[in-house]
């Protein structure tokens, strides 16, 4: 049954932020054009999912404000997923323990591995040094890293605070996305040098609502 419940909130995490487009199936490894950096809200996710969501990212004693979702290879159009890595599945506990300040679920970084990193041509060592990297590319925005009331803000407006916490960062290549009356993720877009890159498919995906809502840390 836990391991049941374990599943059952990895797909629920994953099903509210899906990469833009149509997955491909048992690609080969290392072949695409560029890649997603999906920071998820957390407070949203921990508020949406409520009985569901994991323990380790949701109990009240660790707040986290944005948490790396993951760093999705991307084609063109759509993605590749579950790629023919000659690798592992598992992650080791040892590397988990590396990365979970980031990504704060054993669970998640596992999926995300399968789903993602065995497209990215990396070994998993590799790949999640890449998922620092990327995450140390940005910068997030002052008013976004532990607010105390929720926020009611506008994705264009998030966007622009991100764009202007990044330089070189435009409209194009980020999409903020939402779920319900919750903002989900802010989703950056870069080439395999982690540099900021023009993102249409991504771009075209993202949230058209007026306003949404940011639940506090807590």
């Amino acid at each position: 049954m836990n391991r049941f419940l374990c599943r059952a909130t990895v797909a629920a995490f994953v099903a509210a932020a899906l990469p833009a487009g149509a997955g491909e199936r048992g690609a080969e490894p290392g072949t695409f054009d560029y890649y997603v950096l999906s920071l998820s809200w957390s407070p949203s996710y921990c508020a949406a999912e409520g009985d569901q969501a994991t323990p380790q990212q949701c109990r009240r004693e660790r707040p986290f404000a944005f948490v790396v979702h993951g760093l999705w290879p991307q084609y063109d159009n759509g993605y590749p997923e579950f790629c023919r890595a000659r690798l592992p599945d598992r992650v080791p506990d040892q590397l988990v323990g590396k990365v979970i300040d980031l990504m704060p679920s054993a669970g998640l970084i596992g999926h995300q591995w399968r789903k993602h990193g065995t497209c990215s041509g990396l070994s998993q060592r590799d790949y999640f040094d890449l998922v620092r990297k990327a995450r140390e590319r940005i910068s997030v925005p002052e008013s976004f890293k532990n607010p105390a009331s929720p926020l009611l803000a506008s994705p264009t407006g998030v966007e622009t605070a991100f764009m202007d916490a990044n330089e070189g960062l435009n409209a194009e290549g980020i999409a903020v996305t939402c779920r319900g009356r919750f903002l989900r993720e802010v989703r950056i877009c870069l080439t395999q040098d982690l540099e900021f890159r023009a993102c249409p498919e991504v771009d075209s995906k993202g949230c058209r609502a007026e306003q949404a809502l940011m639940p506090a840390t807590r």
